[in-house]
């Protein structure tokens, strides 16, 4: 029987989604998690307990391991530090394969700050000698309609910039292709090795056609207000979040407005075998709850 493969942040909907979709297609898995109360039941599945900050703990996890799914750590000031820490237990612990979930257009000055984070992960996987496979996903569309306050406004300084933002369930779908393109007897055949894949949605928007889009499919109004920078700054200051974070806030609206996350790719389709959604598919209503995005709601049963 071949080694199960690892799958970190199985807790979440990324992970969670390829650790079923692994599940469905008979392949062992080990949900690496903070909690083995949350980690999800499913058939072929084991157990480890692990941050991604606890180098012991990650390489006892992954012992017996040769292909991992990575998705990237949650939002921290420590971020870098905790994925490249994770990459030396992978290493350490006799790992063959990585497939990791980065950003679109990662690179050490990018606008979005998160995506430099990526971009040296992405560094030290390569220098560590793990074949690889990097999903670079653009923002998640799912997630646009939580960028408005409690009135459906979107603020901040993106101008007339656009994003293909991607659902995640379009970034599950091409992980678990990746993952299963494989001999039966092998976990992993290599033919994904050393393959960038750009994930994004079918169209490239602005936020006001965003806005618009969300609107129609939802029954709920949207709409977006421009803000300067130092307005977005401001807005954000009475959060009393951390700088790196409001950085991190502001810094994905200027990253639309310099242009970095409106190129459109085909890697979904050609990956997945399907096209990615369009923001109407992905938001159009689950029938008896009113504006409820329906693969938030699926991705959340």
């Amino acid at each position: 029987m071949a080694p199960p493969v690892a799958v970190t942040g199985a807790t979440g909907i990324v992970g969670g989604g390829v650790a079923r979709g692994l599940a469905d297609a008979g392949i062992p898995t080990r949900l690496v998690v903070r909690s083995a109360g949350r980690a999800p039941r499913l058939p072929g599945a084991d157990v480890a307990v692990a941050s991604y900050g606890d180098r012991a703990a990650s390489r006892a996890a992954l012992a017996g391991i040769e292909t991992v799914f990575m998705v990237s750590a949650a939002e921290h000031p420590d971020r870098r530090a905790q994925h490249l820490d994770f990459v030396a237990a992978m290493a350490a612990s006799g790992v063959r394969r990585v497939v990791y979930t980065s950003f679109f257009g990662a690179s050490p000055d990018a606008t979005f700050v998160l995506a430099r984070d990526h971009w040296y992960t992405e560094q030290r996987i390569r220098d560590s000698g793990l074949a690889f496979t990097f999903l670079r996903d653009n923002l998640y569309a799912d997630l646009l309609p939580t960028w408005g306050d409690a009135a459906g406004v979107l603020r901040g300084p993106a101008g007339t910039g656009r994003v293909a933002a991607v659902a995640r369930a379009d970034v599950v779908d091409v992980a678990i292709a990746v993952l299963t393109s494989v001999d039966p007897d092998v976990a992993g055949d290599g033919r994904h090795d050393g393959e960038i894949y750009e994930l994004t949605g079918p169209d490239s928007l602005t936020l006001d056609e965003v806005a618009a889009a969300v609107t129609l499919a939802t029954g709920r109004a949207f709409r977006y207000q421009p803000e300067t920078l130092a307005q977005a700054y401001a807005s954000r200051a009475a959060s009393g979040a951390p700088a790196w974070e409001i950085d991190s806030w502001v810094s994905t609206y200027t990253a639309i407005a310099a242009g970095e996350l409106g190129r459109v790719t085909d890697d979904v389709r050609r990956i997945a075998g399907h096209p990615p959604l369009s923001l109407p598919q992905l938001f159009a209503p689950v029938i008896g709850t009113p504006g409820c995005p329906a693969r938030l709601w699926r991705a959340g049963e």
